[in-house]
């Protein structure tokens, strides 16, 4: 049998493994998943003939080099800080690689080696980046080869609460790592182009700068910039382009209202707040206002950032109990950005029953014979429950397609890599689409990036 070495048993790895197992007779596969802790790893076995579940400490040195000696090829589903050591072994090993993560300097280090060696290391083959990425270069070189210039693109990813499940005001439940909510966009302005010209957006506006999105019948969206569009011009070859942008997907009205907490300085991930272990909600929250003894801190922080009663943002945050005296924040040294993640967290954890939702659009605008044209396309997938999420099929499912691939040699180009040239993206587009991954198109008059759309 052909070994599959999956290390790392978390959230995203259920249904990769799933899809794997379900191709295990018919493909003549073994899995070793691989997690520090066991019981995560027998889980996502499930007692499966062909499914192997093993104590891995990713630190080490001997159980990991003879983990990746005994396979055919290896998916670190690990945080990207861990992925290093894993791909060194693996070149000295030679041994292929799959991982949903960005391609970090130190991965792109082992080029020669990996190339030497006939190796596949392909990155980057999740979700965001990953689908957005296959998806996009699909449209892109269908444009360039009839001929046409690209003008504009646009891309924006959003992980969301499925409608049915959608019952705060905030529209938005955390469907992956609270933590990258909290501080999302912080660290540096965010950057793109816009008709030919820079544009820049720091972290203190970054949330009252959106663009609307009508993804018709699956409803209107906000999209609030990443961090850094720039960089994606030279990897999808489109360096004169006049308009790029890059942006993450939320209900309309949750960048205005999550915009209370950035001028509070409430996401301030970078000091150390006194006692918040005794700290009561209505505490933090007072602790970021001027002291007015006479004033009660609901007055204060209205006053403060000028919300009216009737304000809808003033219902949002009434609803996350931001001024409960009794309530702890029961974390011993945290930062304000943790203290936040705690509050939100009572609120926004997905119930049992709950389910998530992702949601995808792109937007090309290019000139074909002298006449500007657009093409929109999106994509809606939402989860089953608790264990098949949304988040897990679009993460997983990609790095399970292409390490299969990889293992047939259906692709077969050597190198540190991401998804987009047409050996990979054509036959992993398409046995998305079995699964729900399907993207809808729509050509519309083109506007180019128009400034009424920006609120």
């Amino acid at each position: 049998m052909r070994t599959i070495l999956i290390i790392g048993a978390g959230r995203s790895a259920s249904s990769l493994i799933k899809y794997l197992l379900d191709k295990s007779e018919s493909e003549n596969l073994q899995l070793i998943i691989a997690d520090k802790q066991i019981e995560s790893a027998k889980k996502l076995a499930n007692n499966h003939k062909n499914a192997k579940a093993i104590e891995l400490d990713i630190f080490n040195e001997t159980q990991r080099k003879e983990a990746i000696q005994q396979s055919n090829i290896v998916i670190s589903m690990l945080p990207a800080r861990f992925h290093l050591e894993v791909a060194k072994d693996c070149v000295n090993y030679k041994k292929s690689l799959v991982t949903a993560s960005y391609i970090s300097k130190e991965m792109q280090a082992l080029q020669e080696d990996v190339v030497k060696n006939n190796l596949v290391f392909m990155n980057e083959i999740g979700l965001d980046p990953g689908i957005d990425h296959m998806s996009a270069m699909q449209i892109i070189d269908r444009i360039r080869d009839n001929g046409a210039k690209l003008l504009l693109f646009e891309s924006f990813t959003g992980g969301l609460v499925a409608p049915e499940s959608d019952d705060n005001l905030w529209n938005y439940k955390f469907t992956w790592n609270p933590r990258n909510v909290v501080v999302a966009g912080q660290g540096s302005a965010a950057k793109f182009i816009q008709e030919g010209k820079y544009k820049y957006i720091p972290y203190h506006k970054l949330f009252r700068r959106t663009e609307i999105l009508d993804l018709k019948e699956y409803g209107k969206f906000e999209g609030l910039a990443n961090r850094d569009s720039l960089k994606y011009r030279k990897v999808y070859g489109l360096e004169d382009i006049l308009t790029l942008y890059r942006g993450t997907i939320r209900r309309v009205g949750y960048s205005r209202a999550w915009n209370v907490f950035v001028q509070l300085g409430m996401t301030d991930d970078t000091y150390i707040m006194e006692d918040t272990e005794n700290m009561s909600y209505r505490e933090f929250t007072n602790s970021f206002l001027a002291y007015r003894p006479h004033d009660s801190v609901e007055l204060k922080l209205r006053h403060y950032l000028k919300i009216e009663q009737d304000d809808i943002i003033w219902d949002k945050l009434l609803e996350l109990d931001i001024f409960n005296p009794d309530k702890k924040i029961g974390i011993k040294n945290a930062t304000p950005a943790q203290c936040l993640q705690k509050i939100l967290m009572d609120k926004w954890t997905l119930k049992e029953d709950d389910k998530d939702m992702i949601v995808m659009m792109h937007k090309f605008g290019y000139e074909y014979q002298g006449e500007k044209r657009q093409i929109n396309s999106y994509m809606r997938i939402l989860g089953d429950d608790q264990t098949y999420t949304a988040m897990a099929k679009t993460v997983g499912l990609p790095v399970a397609i292409a390490t299969l691939k990889i293992l047939n040699g259906e692709i077969k180009t050597p190198g540190v890599q991401i998804p987009i040239t047409k050996e990979v993206y054509e036959p992993i587009l398409k046995e998305l689409e079995n699964y729900g991954v399907i993207f809808k198109e729509e050509k519309v008059t083109y506007y180019g990036y128009n400034p009424e759309n920006i609120s």
